[in-house]
């Protein structure tokens, strides 16, 4: 367990270092060269099919890599994004503790709540006030009480 826990951790570093790297100016200036020199080669290899192969091979692995490395940075933001407004949510007392872990609905369900806080923000447009906000159980209440008086006024007529 304790050797898993070391490879993970040396991977981790390793994936953290890369992810670095290749986003800074430093990683690109290089792979600008790098085609620069290859293109400055052409003319000394005839502009060979194995001349375009390096270049053809070579992109292709490191997009590969790449690809790996970016979805796992991704995640790993996604997941410390999710915790942190899991613990906004869970701190603020007027906020619905229904929307932690929102992330596991369906795509129907999360359109269905997409929805809801569209006519939530159009109601917030409609106030006075800037500083108004509107909860979810709020939503519901209001809801409650709209459809008791539609049903209220259809019996009167």
């Amino acid at each position: 367990m304790e050797n898993n826990a070391k490879k993970t951790g040396l991977f981790e570093r390793f994936a953290n270092i890369a992810t670095t790297f290749t986003g800074s100016s430093p990683a690109f200036i290089a792979a600008v060269l790098i085609v620069l020199l290859w293109a400055v080669s052409g003319p000394l290899f005839n502009y060979s099919q194995t001349w375009q192969l390096v270049i053809n091979t070579g992109t292709t692995i490191i997009t590969f890599l790449m690809v790996f490395l970016i979805q796992k940075s991704q995640n790993k933001d996604s997941k410390a994004i999710q915790l942190k407004l899991n613990e906004l949510i869970a701190a603020n007392t007027l906020a619905s503790n229904r929307m932690v872990d929102i992330e596991e609905l369906s795509e129907a369900e999360l359109d269905q709540l997409r929805k809801f806080y569209t006519k939530l923000a159009v109601l917030a447009k409609q106030e006075s006030d800037i500083h108004c906000s509107h909860s979810i159980d709020a939503a519901e209440e209001l809801h409650e009480k709209k459809t008791e008086e539609i049903k209220s006024t259809q019996k009167d007529n």
